[in-house]
């Protein structure tokens, strides 16, 4: 009988269980990586997570946070569902924060993605990487958070990686903030040089006018993919179907006036309707955070040539492993 019971019970609890796991999602927090001031980008944000909300039933906060790791951490601890995020803190929420890429953003200008630049004030002496890369400990030097992709990964890979340089030996200083703050940094002279990115130097133009002439452009990157929408994975089907369904045919279905007030609500993020995406835009991303550690690698003068052969050795190997998934992807 106690078997029998035992038995009565343990059915009940997997069917709680699997109840639970299929429960209807009521309410979502949306995250935002904080690429500027958390009033601007509320602005930005708000009438797109008021339509997601309205078109999917689902209530839709938005959370903010003062770094990325504060984004990719609420996510991880299942205090964010679904994110915006750039290509580097998106690796970080897929390997740390069960995330999952399902949708990029598209340019509102057609642009394939966008580019990492070096700011400098518009009446400096300094005018190339050559003069940024002097190295006399002169310069101070404003770069982002370490979770952003055009702010911190891409200037570290092609600036510093590729040049031997360590920044924080060729600088006066080295302070971490996000585009915005550095922005008008440069603008004032509180630094010499600092990154950014072309998107956010777009919106500086248009909110700033007066900063965006005091600023130049000494350098620019290679195309980064544009910025993907992560979700976790352990959302319900429901949800998720809900959610894919909203952003694939926001901007694109409904009555022309309602396609064209979608498509406004968008080029206020600076983008168009967003496009189908996977983890699979993460590889050149991937790439260029392993070249940066090869550098590190390099560096590292408490390695034996053993060990650091060895470290390198299978950084290679991982390097090629994704080279090889890339060309795997069909080119559009």
């Amino acid at each position: 009988m106690n078997a029998v019971v035992k038995g009565l019970a343990a059915a009940a609890i997997s069917a709680s269980l699997l109840g639970a796991a299929h429960a209807e999602t009521t309410e979502l927090n949306f995250g935002v990586i904080s690429t500027e001031s958390t009033q601007n980008l509320k602005t930005q944000w708000e009438p797109f997570l008021a339509a997601m909300e309205a078109e999917t039933g689902i209530k839709v906060k938005p959370f903010f946070a003062s770094d990325y790791a504060g984004i990719i951490e609420g996510m991880r601890f299942g205090k964010v569902q679904v994110a915006w995020f750039g290509n580097k803190s998106a690796m970080e929420a897929v390997d740390r924060s069960d995330g999952e890429i399902f949708a990029q953003s598209v340019d509102v200008t057609g642009n394939p993605g966008y580019w990492s630049l070096l700011l400098a004030p518009a009446d400096s002496p300094i005018s190339s990487l050559d003069d940024v890369l002097k190295c006399d400990g002169s310069l101070n030097f404003g770069i982002g958070d370490p979770n952003s992709t055009s702010g911190f990964l891409v200037p570290t890979t092609f600036i510093f990686a590729k040049n031997g340089v360590d920044p924080k030996k060729c600088f006066k200083t080295v302070r971490n903030a996000n585009h915005e703050t550095n922005a008008m940094a440069v603008a004032n002279k509180q630094v010499d040089v600092a990154t950014n990115n072309t998107e956010n130097m777009a919106r500086i133009e248009q909110n700033s006018p007066d900063a965006y002439k005091k600023i130049k452009v000494i350098w620019k990157s290679p195309l980064i993919p544009s910025d993907p929408i992560v979700w976790r994975k352990d959302l319900d089907q429901e949800t998720k179907d809900k959610i894919y369904t909203f952003f694939f045919s926001y901007g694109r279905l409904g009555s022309p006036e309602e396609v064209e007030k979608a498509r406004e609500v968008l080029a206020g993020l600076a983008w168009a309707p967003f496009k189908p995406s996977s983890d699979a835009q993460l590889y050149p991303i991937r790439i260029m955070a392993i070249t940066k550690e090869e550098f590190q690698v390099n560096s590292d003068d408490k390695l034996s040539a053993d060990d650091k052969a060895a470290k390198l050795k299978e950084l290679a190997a991982e390097k090629a492993k994704y080279e090889g998934l890339m060309e795997k992807i069909p080119q559009s």
